[in-house]
């Protein structure tokens, strides 16, 4: 998004990525910058990427980029496992705390946020996956009669929102 607010690629972003990234002239720049009425941001799973080793760090190239260690946001659907197994969620805990913790540090540095919606709200049918993966802060008992049963992001959520 800095492109867009500050008409270039943040410092961190050149420094990783170097010659590959395209530069900006002045004019494309300021033409850029802050060319939006209006941002909305959909994302249905995060990742996060951690740094990998690389044999050659000279020859580092777009190719090497799939090389990071992704942590998944969504889980198997693993019925095997326990309900109270099932129920814990540590990874999206640690998404949504960052994640709003960020959000947080953009309101106060001037940021014009109007909303923010977590996804999912249930676990449920995945296009590209069927029932094989579990996304939402609640769990579904696909067995059961559908029951629900909030995972522990679910509670940590409330108890996030409760405090605001």
């Amino acid at each position: 998004m800095e492109p867009l607010t500050y008409g270039d690629y943040p410092f961190s972003m050149r420094t990783l990525v170097g010659e590959r990234l395209p530069k900006f002239s002045k004019k494309e720049s300021m033409m850029v910058k802050g060319s939006l009425d209006f941002l909305g941001l959909n994302y249905y799973t995060g990742f996060y990427a951690a740094n990998v080793a690389v044999a050659n760090p000279v020859n580092i190239s777009y190719s090497a980029d799939s090389l990071a260690n992704q942590t998944r946001v969504d889980e198997l659907n693993n019925s095997t496992l326990p309900l109270e197994e099932a129920l814990k969620d540590p990874t999206r805990i640690d998404y949504y705390h960052r994640h709003l913790s960020f959000l947080h540090k953009a309101i106060k540095e001037g940021v014009n946020v109007k909303g923010y919606f977590a996804w999912s709200l249930l676990d449920n049918f995945e296009w590209a996956s069927g029932y094989t993966v579990r996304f939402g802060i609640n769990f579904v008992d696909y067995e059961d009669g559908f029951k629900r049963y909030p995972k522990q992001s679910a509670i940590w959520f409330k108890n996030f929102l409760n405090k605001y």
